[in-house]
């Protein structure tokens, strides 16, 4: 992206520092792109500004009041302190009090709260602890235990911002104010879709993955591509003790750090005892028919366990025996959809080239003909032009014979956000019937527009048919 105009430009002072801002930045945001640290726990990149944790304030020469940093601009000349005695004096402040009903023990190891009131000093609270709410474990994947709640609504901006599923809520005010799942229910009974969404905004643990997996670092993360459907999710994975314990989304170019409850907690295959862990080669005389039954628990009645080389030199002679007998033309190669473009190619590059054959083929070609067909007419290319994200930029959305939510949850989540912004959703009534009838449905809930679907031959009036190629 283009680096915006001086005249976009702010030029101010932060502790002597002479900084720098964008367009459109706040002064939290220029501090973070700087260097310079301000307490903050209700502001994360990518969601709105809300202001109401008062961590982050800093004083501004001038004026009489502290200003929240998370939602002040800077403006031409302005000199800030983010560490003045008054500063620093209402930041430990808000922190002390928001530690006062912190639970002894953490149901995540990087608890945000205790991260900053461990940089400023604070080992505990003057003050008492309000009635803390019992703890909720309704839902599989996520433990709920407000008694950790700073209600600073990043799980609620989560919810409603991000994958604009509308669960989440603040109800009643003051004192008694609280998160709440729909109308006050347990989560696991509300209308939540498990995205886990709001597990990766909590700053404290208030929203946590189930059974404790979060209170000890992982020993290890592994950044990662989805295994699931085609949006291209990036993820990471934390393992400890060689096993995935709980997964988060990384800001890729398809996802920018969503997830959905697939991606999120559908790991668990990566450890079911069914998984082929050692090459397998087939037992003499083992039979071998399209009725033959294998046991996934115990194939040890039909194959035997073999070394990589043993099992691969297997392959490569049953290779060469059928291009001794029949040719390369007698060997064909189907690809997965799950591998990488990359992976892709290199596969169609051993079929054509190595075994001399031609016969390559895909599952992709099966489900994405008519698309294929379709983008090659309009686009003159096969392939996508554009990330979903990009709705963004266009004025009007129109989802055919697709339950977006459903099969791609992350997609959907960034039509729903350009809904939201005004732009139009067109959804044929024909695509209705493949919507699901959850309270989230994408396609009932916001389309602005229910086209009914004609056959060809009933035309619009006043409208010609395309020319028919030569």
């Amino acid at each position: 992206m283009a680096a915006p105009p001086d005249t976009l430009r702010v030029t101010f002072e932060v502790n002597g520092r002479t900084l720098t801002a964008l367009a459109g930045e706040t002064l939290l945001q220029a501090c973070r792109r700087n260097g310079i640290d301000i307490p903050h726990l209700c502001y994360k990149p990518g969601m709105g500004a809300d202001g109401n944790c008062r961590v982050c304030m800093v004083e501004i020469e001038g004026e009489r009041v502290l200003a929240p940093a998370c939602s002040r601009q800077p403006l031409e000349g302005m000199v800030v302190l983010t560490e003045s005695k008054r500063a620093r004096h209402a930041q430990r402040l808000v922190l002390e009090l928001l530690l006062a009903n912190m639970p002894k023990e953490s149901a995540v190891h990087d608890n945000e709260l205790l991260r900053w009131c461990q940089k400023l000093g604070i080992a505990e609270s003057r003050f008492a602890p309000r009635v803390l709410p019992a703890a909720s474990h309704t839902q599989p994947g996520i433990a709920v235990n407000l008694a950790a709640c700073i209600q600073c609504t990043r799980c609620l901006r989560a919810c409603r911002e991000v994958q604009v599923n509308d669960v989440i809520g603040l109800a009643l005010r003051g004192a008694e104010a609280q998160i709440v799942f729909d109308l006050n229910d347990d989560m696991g009974r509300s209308s939540c879709v498990g995205c886990g969404e709001c597990v990766q905004a909590c700053p404290t643990g208030a929203l946590a993955p189930a059974d404790g997996v979060a209170r000890r670092p992982p020993e290890r993360s592994v950044e990662t591509v989805c295994p699931y459907c085609g949006v291209g999710c990036r993820l990471t994975y934390h393992v400890r003790n060689n096993r995935i314990v709980y997964v988060e989304g990384s800001d890729g170019p398809a996802n920018l750090g969503r997830l959905c409850v697939k991606g999120r907690y559908g790991f668990d295959y990566i450890h079911h005892p069914h998984r082929l862990t050692k090459p397998l080669i087939r037992k003499e005389g083992a039979p071998k028919s399209a009725n033959a039954t294998v046991d996934p628990a115990d194939p040890s009645a039909v194959f035997r366990e073999a070394s990589w080389d043993e099992a691969l030199e297997a392959a490569a002679s049953g290779l060469k025996r059928i291009i001794d007998r029949d040719g390369p033309q007698g060997l064909a190669g189907f690809g997965s959809a799950k591998g990488s473009n990359e992976e892709a190619y290199l596969f169609q590059k051993l079929v054509r080239t190595g075994l001399g054959s031609n016969n390559v083929d895909h599952c992709t070609r099966l489900c994405h003909a008519s698309s294929v067909a379709a983008l090659l007419e309009m686009l003159g290319s096969g392939a996508v032009s554009n990330p979903v994200a990009d709705v963004a930029e266009a004025e009007v959305i129109v989802v055919i014979g697709s339950n977006t939510e459903a099969n791609h949850p992350v997609a959907a989540t960034f039509i729903k956000n350009a809904v939201k912004a005004g732009k139009t959703l067109i959804a044929p009534r024909a695509s209705l019937s493949c919507a699901s009838t959850s309270r989230t449905s994408l396609l009932r809930r916001w389309r602005r527009c229910a086209a009914s679907m004609r056959p060809p031959s009933a035309r619009l009036p006043g409208v010609m048919p395309p020319p028919r190629a030569p």
